[in-house]
């Protein structure tokens, strides 16, 4: 849904978050995420290096603030794919950002995809499960929201948000 937005709009940048997870089949190290250890990762946290940071299922993931302003400094507009204590800490720090709030159609969907993987323990969708309640009870903290139900429609959507969030953003940065 994001790599198509981001061919349909060349006005935004993905920005590849860091993380102390491991690399799924697939993943390449600075498109996907930048992969750390958890003593890298602290470190850069010590030195600000983060723009936002949380755990998320016993992973820590984070932005690289460096890689946000150098895009920023170009004019770009950048997507930021967190989850709710990031977008919350983005918020704080930066309450021009658009927030766009993406979620399953329903909590059984959301199960239903977890399990389907079949890369999760019983456990961790358990756990992933209990995030996923308490970030739809915090949707209305969000601008925009995106019902990631049939590929077309959300791809067709989220492409629509975004262009209106990057003219709004065009706008607001003329003289």
């Amino acid at each position: 849904m994001i790599g198509d937005a981001l061919e349909a709009i060349p006005e935004l940048s993905l920005i590849a978050s860091a993380t102390t997870r491991k690399p799924r089949p697939g993943e390449m190290e600075g498109r996907d995420h930048v992969f750390l250890s958890r003593e890298e990762f602290d470190r850069w946290i010590e030195e600000g290096r983060l723009l936002e940071w949380a755990e998320y299922s016993g992973n820590l993931y984070g932005t690289p603030k460096q890689s946000v302003e150098d895009l920023l400094e170009k004019g770009r507009s950048v997507i930021l794919r967190i989850e709710l204590q990031g977008a919350r800490q983005i918020k704080e720090r930066r309450p021009d950002a658009e927030m766009v709030f993406v979620r399953a159609p329903s909590l059984e969907e959301t199960r239903r995809r977890l399990e389907s993987r079949a890369t999760e323990s019983s456990e961790s969708v358990e756990n992933r499960m209990a995030t996923a309640i308490k970030e739809v009870a915090a949707r209305d903290e969000f601008d925009h929201e995106v019902v990631n139900g049939t590929r077309e429609q959300a791809r067709k959507d989220m492409i629509e948000t975004l262009k209106r969030i990057v003219a709004k953003g065009d706008e607001n940065a003329r003289p």
